[in-house]
Formats: structure tokens, C-alpha cells, sequence
């Protein structure tokens, strides 16, 4: 038996892990794009990019682990083909067999086209030479297209470096589309609070670099000369080896809700599944927290397991002194209300999303106990304890008043 795993990211690393775990003792096939052994993207545009932390300390396992586990690991090796009626892959020139074959291949960045074309210095923040690149620029100019979880990061970042940024966004707010009206502006006051040049409801007209001179010139007019351009607008999923082979796609590997697809012996976790999830529907999830436990489940599925996977998608962010994090689903848009507690204006705070009647998401600033006080609310109706700020959470979870 050989269950094999495309993609060496954190889905692919933790089903290896868990099939181990369980006590697969059959072959495992760990295949990854990258040179490198599978490690945690947050650093990238965090620690990493200050010097807080080493590529060495993002890695998930040594390769003594993948020894002693008898985890077949290839780094730099991009799988070229694959048959799934054959059930083989091809990587590196080698035609391998697979028993079950999980589809971890993630996400990768959406590309803007007159960046690219500009020829100046631009980045997308995805790998660890990426982040090396984006680095070198920290005490520089930089100018960052998208006001997104990964631009304000490295806008923080620079900051703290000593260096100077400009934030583009044509959304009124950023972060809007997560965030709405209610809670996004608190991220463009902490941004200008630390001397962010937080451009909003601007575009970008022009890239161009001449004479070692790149200029960015917006819709407004204004042109800037940064010494890079970070580029954040988005990801779009990997699934073109799936489609290749007939594997069903649509902005990702379609997959039920135990991430198994409709071709059998093939699942998919991780960025680039979108699966069935029991409360939120069609559901696919960029975030580090869903790739670990996506990545195990689908690794239990593979081994006969028939339970969904339900688990609440969660994320984090640190920028500055002000750390967040976020669990449930909602878009801001399809938010019925949105229900603040505590002082946005310190930046510490929590805030409910209400949709179809019930709390459908909620997060936190700088109030670390209140995680464990929204994830019981989350699908509960939401009462007008729940709706009145005046409420404490905790006198909501206590009371069951939800």
C-alpha cells in the first residue's frame, strides 16, 4: 500500500503525521513543489521578515523525523502528471503508484499583470525566498498593492523596520470584504497611528521602472518611487493538476464533507480544497489553522473514516502590539448586524457577526480570553443578550442565553 501526498505544505506534513498516528504502517509518498522541507507560512510575513525568527525555526519536522517515520519526503519535485484511473503520478521523471492520494497543492498568488510587466522589483509573498526578498526592502521605500491580511502584516513589518510603505487599496476600508464597515477601520487607524501611508478607494494606474528608477503611478495622479512592490491581492487555488486529470474543480478540488472528491481513491485538503462543510456549505479556506486539522482529517478519511469535517475555520494576525484572531464564516456583506463590545478606538475589543439570525462569526483585538467565549456562540440564535453590547460574552456563555 502507498498513500501518496502532493503538495509539502502544512495539509500535506499533518495528513503524513496523522496517518502515522493511527498506525498506517504502509508506504507514504510526500511530494512538494518547493526545495524545501514543509514549514509555517505565518513567519513569512511576520517574525521571519524581522529577524525574530530563521527559516530553520518555521520547519514543521527535521528530516530525521521523516526517517524515523518512514515518510518517503521529496522536496523540489513537482508532480508533472497524474492518471487517476491508472492511479500513478509522475514526478521528477518517475512514475509512482498510489493506493489513496491526497491533493494538498494549496494556493498561489494572483499576479498583477502591469507589475510583472514593469520590470521592477516585485514580489508576491508566498515562499521563503520570497520573504528574504521582501526583507532586504524593510528599511527602504515599499510600496504594497492590497490591504489585505498579507499587506498590512508586512505594512507593520516595515514599519517597525524603520522603513517607509504605502498601502493601496480601492476598497473604502481594509480588509472590508471580512471585516465590513463596523470593524475595518480600526485597522486603517492602527495603521496611520504608525505612520502608514494607507492610500484607500485608490487604485493603481501604471508600473513602470527606468534608469534603476521604479515608479508607481495611481489613478489619482500621484506617482511614487518605491525600492519594491509587494503585491497582496488575493490567491487563487492550485488545482490545475486535478483538472488536468479529471479530478472536478471550481476555484479548487471540489470535495464532500469528509474531503473526499467524486473520482475515487482521491481527496483533497488544504487550501485548495473546497469542500462541503456541514454549517457554512461550499467552503474553501486560505488559512494556516484549516490546512493542519484539513490535512489530518483528510488522512483519517483516506484510512475508512466516514465523519464530516466541521471544524470552525479560524485564523490570526499580529501587526504592531495589536494581535487578532477570527472564527467562523460570514462575508461582511452577508452580515445582518455586527455587534461590538468593548473599545475599538484602544484597539481592544470583540465583534459578533450575525446572519440568518444566528452568530455566525466573531472575533477579538487584543482580548485573549475571548476565543474560547465566542467559539459555544457560533450558530447559536442571536437574542438580544447576544445583540446588546452592554452583555458581557462570558455572561452570555455562562447563561446559555444565546
Amino acid at each position: 500500500m502507498n498513500f501518496a501526498i502532493v503538495g509539502g505544505g502544512l495539509a500535506g506534513v499533518n495528513a503524513a503525521s496523522e496517518l502515522r498516528r493511527r498506525g498506517y504502517d504502509g508506504d507514504i509518498t510526500l511530494i512538494g513543489a518547493e526545495p524545501h522541507p514543509p514549514y509555517d507560512r505565518p513567519p513569512l510575513s511576520k517574525g521571519l521578515l524581522l529577524g525574530k525568527e530563521t527559516p530553520e525555526s518555521t520547519t514543521v519536522y527535521s528530516e530525521e523525523w521523516f526517517a524515523e517515520h518512514d515518510v518517503d519526503l521529496r522536496t523540489g519535485a513537482p508532480v508533472t502528471g497524474l492518471d487517476t484511473r491508472a492511479r500513478t503520478l509522475v514526478t521528477g521523471g518517475e512514475t509512482v503508484r498510489y493506493d489513496e492520494l491526497l491533493i494538498a497543492t494549496g494556493s498561489q498568488p494572483r499576479h498583477l499583470a502591469m507589475a510583472d510587466e514593469s520590470g521592477a522589483d516585485v514580489v508576491y509573498l508566498r515562499t521563503l525566498e520570497d520573504s528574504a526578498r521582501v526583507a532586504r526592502h524593510l528599511t527602504g521605500s515599499v510600496v504594497i498593492v492590497g490591504a489585505g491580511w498579507i499587506g498590512l502584516e508586512v505594512a507593520a513589518a516595515v514599519r517597525e523596520a524603520g522603513g517607509r510603505v504605502t498601502v493601496v487599496e480601492m476598497l473604502p476600508w481594509p480588509l472590508h470584504n471580512v471585516l465590513g464597515d463596523e470593524v475595518a477601520p480600526m485597522f486603517a487607524a492602527l495603521h496611520r497611528a504608525h505612520g502608514v501611508d494607507l492610500r484607500l478607494g485608490a487604485s493603481v494606474a501604471a508600473i513602470s521602472h527606468e534608469g534603476g528608477r521604479t515608479s508607481v503611478r495611481l489613478g489619482d495622479g500621484d506617482v511614487l518611487h518605491p525600492d519594491m512592490v509587494l503585491v497582496g491581492i488575493g490567491a487563487a487555488a492550485d488545482d490545475a493538476l486535478a483538472a488536468q486529470a479529471g479530478v472536478p474543480t471550481d476555484r479548487g478540488v471540489l470535495a464532500d464533507a469528509r474531503l473526499a472528491t467524486a473520482v475515487p481513491h482521491v481527496f483533497a485538503a488544504g487550501d485548495v480544497a473546497v469542500h462541503d462543510h456541514p454549517v457554512y456549505g461550499r467552503l474553501r479556506v486560505e488559512h494556516w489553522d484549516t490546512a493542519i486539522k484539513q490535512g489530518r482529517h483528510a488522512a483519517r478519511s483516506m484510512m475508512g473514516g466516514v465523519e464530516p469535517y466541521a471544524e470552525h475555520p479560524y485564523f490570526f494576525s499580529d501587526q504592531y502590539d495589536v494581535g487578532m484572531e477570527y472564527v467562523g464564516h460570514v462575508a461582511a456583506a452577508d452580515a445582518e448586524a455586527v455587534v461590538v463590545r468593548g473599545d475599538p478606538d484602544a484597539f481592544r475589543m470583540t465583534a459578533l457577526w450575525i446572519a440568518g439570525g444566528v452568530v455566525a462569526a466573531g472575533m477579538h483585538a487584543n482580548d485573549w480570553d475571548a476565543t474560547a467565549l465566542i467559539r459555544p456562540l457560533l450558530g447559536r440564535p442571536a437574542t438580544d443578550a447576544v445583540r446588546d453590547p452592554g452583555v458581557p460574552l462570558a455572561d452570555l456563555v455562562t447563561a446559555g442565553d444565546a
